[in-house]
């Protein structure tokens, strides 16, 4: 991925014919996640779709400082979300689909930078399905099932060279059909998101 460069799927490639895409993506309106640090989180819907946008419009000298001076490697751009989606995918993780990313500038204070993801309808995060096990346990089966799953994801992920660097329940999605019937087996698709933060060695 080259700076000053981006990729739409065709589905927005269309609707956006003609367009400034960077413009486009600062100025989508829809129901608003997070709205600070330079990054804003939404959804929306185009065309009949929804969609979840994550915008860098650029978090500024002061922000990348203050990161530098703690010991922690700044968030500048969008470009670790998507290029931890490829990795997701190149080692079969369930994860987010990619719909539209790209990068404008070069100073780092400044660089404009978006990813666009497919919503995932129909599903709840882990947390949430931990919570209902309080009043209807699931069997130990599932247990183990969910276990292996999650095992498993993290194995794949960590020994390849990636961390999530936010790995909480919260961040699996689960079809929310398997909730509702309380069972889980080795075939349950689970999602891993949220991964501005991710690292690869």
């Amino acid at each position: 991925m080259k700076k000053n460069s981006c990729y739409l799927r065709q589905d927005l490639a269309q609707a956006w014919a003609d367009k400034p895409v960077f413009d486009v993506v600062a100025n989508i309106e829809g129901d608003i996640f997070r709205d600070k640090e330079g990054r804003r989180t939404l959804r929306f819907e185009l065309n009949g779709r929804s969609y979840f946008l994550k915008y860098h419009q650029g978090v500024g000298w002061a922000e990348i400082i203050k990161n530098l001076l703690q010991l922690r490697l700044p968030i500048i751009s969008a470009r670790n979300e998507w290029q931890a989606i490829h990795f997701l995918e190149k080692y079969g993780i369930e994860t987010m689909t990619l719909a539209g990313y790209g990068e404008k500038g070069i100073n780092p204070a400044t660089l404009r930078s978006f990813v666009i993801s497919d919503d995932l309808i129909n599903t709840m995060s882990l947390e949430y399905v931990g919570e209902q096990w309080q009043q209807r346990p699931p069997s130990f089966a599932t247990k183990q099932a969910l276990i292996r799953k999650l095992a498993n994801m993290a194995g794949t992920m960590h020994k390849n060279g990636m961390n999530h660097r936010d790995f909480y329940l919260c961040h699996f999605l689960l079809d929310e059909r398997f909730a509702e019937h309380n069972t889980f087996d080795d075939n349950t698709p689970v999602y891993l998101i949220d991964l501005h933060r991710a690292t690869i060695r």
